[in-house]
């Protein structure tokens, strides 16, 4: 079986704002500004030509202090050229790279880089991996998954989780199934959870020039000033991202964020908490910090690293310290860069293209066997369980499951003997239209009786059924939003370069990507 691929419109899993974006629905033009196509990037490199030399030197200094111990760097100075530029993705830390959309992400990222080169020779693309240092939401990332069992990091540690030391992870790594060297290498000779992230991706994807940025930095920081002081002073993004999402929601799609008074965290070694203005005072929740204004501002000057956007500023932030043309994300984030637009327009910085990243299911030998033997689409595996197998049922039945026929048939002798007891009692008319639906109700039941009776005639082609969905969607989740590259890749170390060969960021469809048996 060849790799194929399915167009987002035929999974019943996306928002019809992500589908529409992509078609580029006329009522949707004002909340980005380029094409999500490849001749988008054309007026998009001419909006980020401007970008500041100031800020590519501090850029690169800081990359280079991040990759220091690492060999074979990526080419960090070409950034200090202007016309080198970047295309982003992000995401948490998750432990062993975690669910395989954030390897996906990352190849889908590296293409585009290279359709880029491609298409404008003139200039130099580097992928760039935000590594989402400053997230603070350990539960989400302190366990992988592997050969469907959950293994967890047990760790005291609280705050940003970037800056967690390593020790006492041993055990954790011990507790693995199996694992790779680079992992080892990563998690035992690395200071912190960021410096791991940076060096397991580096061997992965290093050669790919795959940069890992890590913005937790004062210097990094201090390029955002202006628009941390308008946040804290003048709050100014809270109606900016209200605006839009209320107009998004007069266009009958849903939001995925809402932004606050002030959008930033207050960043200590071992907390990172929200900031709130109290009267004339701001207060740092939980922790029984306050400043006056002009505190609050002095503190800023002289302590950026210690404030952390939230949501709604991380990616204006990006955008500030990136010469930066796009951003590739999943649905959701798809959906909430799509509210930002009017920040990055209040303060004039160009807002990138944004696309989905791609997105994929791996189907090994034996579940790939089934489904052919089946006869199942595959965009219908994407259905409920229960939902594909009534489909199978009807598809494969010999018998008609129904009465909707009969229904319909039945249905003018009915109302007749309605009229009729209309004519001659009117006050009967209830009694006749109970019988009628009781009758119906009846015949209804008996459907549903005939689709079980027929269900036990399928009992073996169930049974697969729902052996491939357990497979596919373990525990209910999509295989990409579960499953870890390790339960793969042991057996076909080629994976990620398939990836590679495969993905096409600006092919917006799935891939169903056959995984052949390693005795095969």
């Amino acid at each position: 079986m060849p790799i194929q691929s399915y167009p987002l419109s035929q999974i019943e899993a996306f928002s019809s704002l992500l589908l529409d974006y992509l078609v580029e629905e006329p009522k949707l033009k004002n909340l980005y500004q380029n094409s999500p196509k490849i001749t988008g990037f054309k007026n998009q490199l001419a909006d980020k030509k401007s970008f500041s030399i100031k800020h590519r030197k501090v850029l690169v200094e800081v990359l280079q202090d991040q990759y220091q111990s690492l060999e074979n760097a990526p080419a960090i100075e070409k950034l200090l050229d202007d016309h080198t530029f970047t295309v982003t993705t992000g995401h948490q830390l998750n432990l062993m790279t975690g669910p395989l959309y954030v390897i996906y992400k990352i190849v889908s990222t590296i293409n585009l880089a290279k359709q880029l080169k491609a298409e404008y020779p003139e200039y130099y693309f580097i992928p760039v991996y935000w590594m989402a240092t400053e997230d603070h939401d350990w539960d989400e990332i302190n366990h992988v998954n592997l050969n469907q069992k959950t293994y967890t990091w047990q760790t005291e540690q609280q705050g940003a989780v970037g800056r967690f030391n390593l020790n006492g992870i041993s055990d954790f790594l011990s507790s693995l199934p199996y694992s790779l060297p680079i992992f080892q290498k990563a998690y035992t000779q690395s200071s912190s959870l960021s410096e791991a992230v940076r060096c397991y991706m580096h061997e992965l994807f290093g050669a790919e020039g795959l940069v890992c940025l890590d913005a937790d930095d004062a210097r990094l920081k201090s390029l955002f000033l202006p628009m941390m002081e308008a946040d804290l002073v003048d709050q100014v993004h809270e109606t900016l991202v209200e605006k839009q999402n209320q107009h998004i929601n007069e266009l009958g799609y849903k939001t995925q964020i809402n932004a606050r008074g002030i959008n930033l965290f207050y960043l200590l070694d071992g907390s990172r908490e929200r900031i709130e203005k109290q009267g004339d005072h701001y207060q740092v929740l939980n922790q029984g910090i306050r400043f006056s204004l002009e505190e609050l501002k002095n503190e800023l000057q002289l302590h950026p690293e210690r404030f952390s956007p939230n949501v709604v500023l991380r990616p204006l932030y990006q955008e500030c310290i990136l010469p930066n043309l796009a951003y590739l994300g999943g649905p959701a984030e798809v959906a909430y860069w799509l509210q930002l637009k009017g920040i990055f327009d209040h303060h004039q910085i160009p807002y990138p293209i944004v696309l989905p990243r791609n997105f994929a299911l791996l189907l090994p030998s034996v579940e790939q066997k089934r489904v052919e033997k089946l006869g199942i689409q595959i965009s219908d595996l994407f259905l409920p369980e229960a939902s594909l197998v009534r489909k199978y049922v009807l598809e494969n039945s010999v018998n008609s499951l129904d009465f909707k026929q009969e229904i319909e048939d039945v249905t003018p002798i009915l109302e007749q003997m309605v009229l009729k007891a209309k004519q001659v009692d009117p006050t009967l008319e209830g009694s006749i239209l109970a019988e009628r639906q009781r009758w119906i109700n009846g015949l209804e039941r008996m459907a549903k009786k005939l689709k079980r009776a027929e269900e036990r005639n399928h009992e073996t082609a169930i049974r697969q059924i729902r052996q491939v969905k357990e497979r596919l969607f373990p525990q209910g989740h999509w295989q990409e939003r579960y499953d870890n590259l390790l339960d793969f890749y042991l057996d076909k170390p080629r994976l990620i370069q398939d990836l590679l060969d495969s993905f096409d960021p600006l092919n917006f469809e799935l891939y169903v990507i056959p995984l052949q048996s390693p005795n095969a």
